[in-house]
């Protein structure tokens, strides 16, 4: 442990809230790549959806950012890390 770090102790109710957090956030991941999935599928099969699509796919990345900040925020809660 590098000096100056402190030991934490979480409870079972914290790591189950943590599990908890930490799959729905792979869910909702799972469901913005799926949409990308749909949206590049759909594009090939209509090219004139190319456009509407490309607004689709640039709309996705800042909601997988958020869904990652969201669990890193529950987490660094957990662990009594605030910034």
């Amino acid at each position: 442990m590098p000096s100056g770090a402190k030991s934490i102790t979480l409870t079972a109710a914290q790591v189950q809230e943590l599990k908890h957090q930490f799959s729905l956030m792979r869910h909702d991941i799972n469901n913005h790549l799926s949409l990308m999935v749909a949206a590049v599928e759909l594009t090939q099969m209509n090219r004139d959806m190319t456009p509407r699509m490309l607004v689709t796919l640039g709309d996705v990345p800042p909601k997988i950012t958020s869904e990652v900040q969201k669990f890193a925020e529950v987490f660094e809660i957990a662990l009594g890390r605030v910034r």
